[in-house]
């Protein structure tokens, strides 16, 4: 692919805006910010002094190889330390008691291997970013075509919404929760939705500088939490006599386990970009490993944290817990140390921050990728409807950080799984070397006549969100406990049936649409 000069005749910028021939797509591929400015006519000035400012004009172009950089190659780890060693991730392991009543130990098991799975999974899809210089949700159109690209767009907007919501939420409430009457809620939540929106209004390079070191800081933090929480007293055996047996035990393990799955690859959909900027010959085994652990490792540690807390039994702690949820309970471990763990409370809360920016990045990112007359629209403007929406509903829906927690990463799990069989199915066995098609057009990305007419993606799709719901309605009976306790004993293995619901339909489907359309 090569760059064009930096001359526009009229024809050019009237195609340029149109989107209609592949010299276009090469032009904004090469200098997307001197397309966007002539596009937008009295606006370009305004913009100009932008993009010269450091913003990011770049949106869902693919990028040229020869604008390509090698400079944040080990941000594949440092990047997705900074964004899961955060506060947002303890209440996912405190759902594992306070939900699901699982022991310490069963807890831990499942967050292991369910998380396992998940970093796998996501670690692939980030492989993609260097290999193919596009972001993730435009790779989904050769498999799923144009209008499949469009669906899955739209369930990544709802999911990175979905996730700054609870973020926004869980931090506004932990920051007003440090002097109880001075600070409330609401403006907190506010507060952590202006820190993230600013490293993403700039975009690409100020995240990835921002996320280099985050983590430093909000790892030294959970460390304290974490040894001012074994001061307290962790009991590991404090939930075995709540713990379910049989039957029931199986369906816990599993819902849960479709909740740690589902936390991991929720950063599928957008696991390639934040390295799409790599050199192609970057190794993909490298981009594998290091994404896998940097998933892996911070999640795991983070979220069995949180079940640890749950092992508390003072009643102080308890009753923390119970007033003040998470936030609370953190408040109370780190109550020794007075006003300096006052001050570790609020790094705490604006660690959730570093989780905030890939949302709000790659939800801009994902409404440009509903099609073309979204892609002309700057990425940045996108960036600030995501802040709004998100702002706007985690004040509404403050009170209810726990079922929305629970009830988001449940279905989230099960569409990011069939997501993933999918766009993993149509990478080894259509487009392998020697495949029915031989590897990637990269050039006909953004030109629905030559990439997959999408039936069978869209369809295999269909076939996942049958299976999930068959999965989901596996949880829909309850028992009653004492004449007036009721509780789900129905396992959710919704991820589980959505895989292999999509994995199934799609080689044949797949297969049929090569054999009738050539691609």
């Amino acid at each position: 692919m090569s760059a064009l000069s930096g001359h526009y005749s009229g024809d050019e910028e009237k195609s340029v805006a149109g989107f209609e021939d592949a010299q276009d797509v090469y032009t904004i591929e090469a200098t997307p910010d001197r397309v966007i400015i002539r596009r937008f006519g009295k606006l370009g000035p305004l913009l100009s002094r932008l993009f010269a400012c450091g913003v990011e004009a770049r949106g869902v172009e693919r990028i040229p190889e020869n604008q390509r950089e090698s400079k944040n190659s080990w941000n594949n780890i440092l990047m997705w330390w900074s964004v899961n060693t955060v506060f947002d991730i303890i209440p996912v392991g405190v759902l594992a008691q306070s939900t699901f009543t699982l022991s310490f130990r069963n807890s831990v098991a499942t967050i292991l291997c369910f998380g396992a799975l998940g970093a796998v999974a996501t670690a692939f899809v980030a492989t993609l970013g260097p290999t193919m210089g596009l972001r993730t949700m435009v790779i989904t159109r050769f498999s799923s075509g144009y209008l499949g690209c469009t669906i899955y767009s739209v369930l990544n907007i709802l999911t990175q919404l979905g996730f700054s919501t609870t973020t926004v939420i869980l931090g506004g409430q932990t920051l007003s929760s440090i002097n109880p009457g001075t600070l409330p809620s609401v403006v907190g939540i506010i507060i952590i939705g202006v820190c993230s929106l600013i490293p993403c209004f700039v975009g690409y390079n100020m995240v990835h500088v921002y996320e280099r070191y985050a983590w430093i800081i909000t790892l030294t933090c959970m460390l304290f939490l974490c040894g001012l929480g074994g001061k307290a007293g962790y009991d590991i055996n404090a939930q075995k006599q709540l713990e379910d047996t049989g039957h029931a035990l199986s369906a816990d393990i599993l819902s849960f386990g479709g909740i740690v799955f589902g936390l991991f690859t929720g950063w599928a959909p957008v696991a390639a970009d934040f390295n799409c900027r790599l050199p192609a010959g970057t190794p993909p085994m490298r981009v594998f490993l290091l994404t896998f652990f940097g998933l892996y490792i911070p999640i795991c540690f983070v979220t069995i944290l949180g079940a640890a807390l749950m092992t508390i039994t003072d009643p102080a702690y308890v009753a923390a817990f119970r007033d003040g949820s998470t936030g609370g309970l953190a408040a109370q471990v780190l109550s020794p140390w007075g006003h300096f763990g006052q001050f570790i409370l609020v790094l705490l809360a604006l660690s959730v921050i570093a989780n905030n920016i890939p949302n709000t990045y790659s939800a801009g990112l994902s409404m440009q990728a509903l099609g073309r007359p979204f892609a002309i629209i700057p990425r940045f403007l996108w960036v600030l409807l995501a802040f709004v929406a998100y702002t706007v509903a985690g004040v509404a829906g403050r009170e209810h950080f726990s079922t929305i927690l629970s009830n988001f990463l449940r279905i989230l799990s099960d569409w990011t799984a069939f997501f993933i069989v999918i766009v993993a199915e149509e990478h080894f066995i259509f487009r392998r070397k020697n495949g029915p098609l031989g590897g990637y057009n990269l050039d006909d990305y953004d030109t629905p006549s030559k990439l997959p007419a999408g039936v069978a993606g869209i369809l295999a799709g269909c076939f996942g969100v049958a299976g999930a719901v068959i999965g989901m309605s596996q949880a829909g009976y309850r028992r009653c406990i004492n004449l007036s306790l009721c509780k789900m004993v129905g396992a959710e293995i919704g991820f589980e049936l959505a895989a292999a619901f999509s994995a199934v339909t799609y080689l044949p489907l797949r297969a049929l649409e090569i054999r009738l359309t050539g691609r």
